[in-house]
């Protein structure tokens, strides 16, 4: 039973740290989108909106990844709810940006 509570903690402490990064990665995808999308915009790129969807669809894959994971060290279904309605909301910008990159490529 000691070996079970010793791996359980391994796994809270470790997904707590892969979650962190994973945010993180995602922080600075959207930092990097943006400053390329402003660069774009500057210039007046017609790739400016193409550029800045691809990179926030992309940062929103690794926020989601985080929160899947999340999913592992919550323990009330409270915070369940909170993690689910996240996703939701996450995949479901997910798929505007999407749409709206396959609209930009139809053009």
């Amino acid at each position: 039973m000691e070996l079970m509570h010793q791996l359980e903690a391994a796994l809270n402490s470790l997904s707590g740290y892969i979650i962190i990064i994973l945010e993180f990665m995602g922080v600075f995808i959207i930092t990097v989108s943006g400053i390329k999308g402003f660069y774009n915009y500057m210039r007046h790129s017609p790739e400016t909106k193409r550029v800045l969807a691809k990179g926030l669809a992309v940062a929103l894959e690794f926020k989601m990844g985080s929160e899947i994971l999340r999913t592992v060290v919550v323990r009330q279904w409270e915070e369940m709810v909170t993690v689910a309605g996240i996703i939701v909301l996450r995949a479901s910008l997910a798929f505007l940006i999407h749409w709206e990159i396959r609209e930009e490529d139809y053009k």
